[in-house]
């Protein structure tokens, strides 16, 4: 049997990206520091993964004050979640032996 691993996205191969993504689809928006605790990563890391994912236009920022501190805010774009979501399906797809 012949295994396709297409439509998998090559920005969701890493675990971190998978999590934020994951953590943006079931959430209308995330906080850094939520991002940060939740997938327990440091501040440089977790930014370097939210760089790639929206330079590929996965998420978007929405940046705010809470009193007199900076917050950041970050959502899954329309493009994410349909990269995403084609991401998904063909991981089931892998799981469930479907090929193409």
């Amino acid at each position: 049997m012949k295994i396709s691993i297409d439509g998998l996205h090559k920005a969701f191969e890493n675990r971190i990206r998978l999590g934020i993504m994951s953590s943006l689809a079931v959430n209308d928006q995330v906080d850094f520091n939520s991002l940060k605790e939740f997938l327990e990563l440091t501040d440089g890391n977790l930014a370097s993964h939210l760089k790639a994912l929206e330079k590929e236009k996965f998420i978007g920022i929405k940046k705010s004050f809470v009193g007199r501190k900076p917050n950041t805010k970050y959502f899954m774009t329309k493009a994410g979640k349909i990269a995403f979501d084609g991401h998904l399906e063909a991981l089931e797809n892998l799981i469930k032996g479907i090929s193409e």
